[in-house]
């Protein structure tokens, strides 16, 4: 489904109360007719049903990103963000489920909003792992009244989030560090001398000649053993990895599984063969190599 859907997606941030007070002026749909268009949407690929659809669901995605503006984000981007997830439920909905859009479109909204609150909350990363990114908006959120935490309170709050005490230190640490600029302040020279700043201390790796020619050589090996290896595998499954892991644009289980005509579980379990066979052949041109 080809949406177009620029003008949505642009958010006034000089006139965003106006932006809001017209979306909230979209009557909302009745289930009946959110049937009617959904069922345009699948069987005749309706666009300006999917329009409707997504403009009748606007106010909900402006109710949920004022719920992340504590992160000193601009609100018209987190709507943004926001309206991208809720046309991806668009194009995902399916009424036959026994939901309603709001309800089914409510976790991809936030997962929009979420990736780009930790895109762009600081200039390094603090959570990239999915443990991480839920430790890191549950810890935000208590750590609201609390200054540092003691052992009992980081204890406490790993056994209410299902972590351990060190993923709650650790996230702790990178919430209150403060990003440091490569070369230091370029306004002010003193800085730029200072021991703190990165680009005085780290290894200078370009000097390493002979390293540098091990490393270029090892990732040579690994590129033609890793082409070797994909050759082995049959056609589904090399789809399947190449569309899972290296493609820039990732498919998801339920796209592949669309396209092969099995279940998410089928193509769940055909990653993982593929996966295992991938690096038991690895394994083994490895150990060539060694004998070698």
């Amino acid at each position: 489904m080809a949406l177009n859907t620029t003008n949505m997606m642009m958010v006034p941030s000089d006139n965003l109360d106006g932006y809001i007070r017209a979306i909230n002026s979209i009557p909302l749909l009745t289930e009946k007719e959110e049937y009617e268009l959904e069922s345009k949407l699948r069987n005749d690929n309706n666009l300006e049903a999917a329009r409707k659809l997504v403009l009748s669901h606007l106010r909900f995605v402006v109710s949920i990103a004022r719920g992340y503006m504590g992160y000193g984000l601009p609100l018209a981007d987190l709507i943004q963000e926001g309206t991208v997830g809720l046309m991806k439920a668009v194009k995902r909905f399916d009424l036959s489920q026994g939901v309603r859009l709001a309800a089914f479109a409510v976790h991809w909204i936030k997962a929009e909003i979420n990736d780009y609150v930790i895109k762009n909350w600081r200039l390094v990363k603090v959570a990239t792992t999915k443990a991480q990114r839920k430790l890191f908006f549950k810890l935000r959120q208590a750590k609201k009244n609390i200054a540092w935490f003691n052992d009992k309170e980081a204890e406490k709050v790993a056994d209410n989030l299902g972590v351990s005490p060190r993923d709650v230190t650790e996230m702790e640490t990178r919430l209150t560090a403060q990003d440091v600029a490569y070369d230091g302040l370029l306004e002010d020279d003193d800085d730029s001398n200072s021991p703190q700043v990165p680009a005085n201390f780290l290894v200078d790796k370009g000097s390493d000649i002979a390293g540098n020619l091990e490393r270029t050589d090892s990732e040579k090996h690994m590129a033609y053993s890793l082409n070797k290896v994909l050759g082995a595998l049959d056609e589904r499954s090399y789809r399947i990895i190449k569309a899972r892991w290296l493609d820039d644009n990732k498919a998801t289980l339920q796209d592949l599984a669309e396209e092969f005509g099995v279940s998410i579980e089928r193509v769940r379990q055909l990653e993982k063969a593929a996966l295992t066979k991938i690096k038991k052949l690895m394994v083994s041109e490895h150990n060539d190599v060694l004998v070698a």
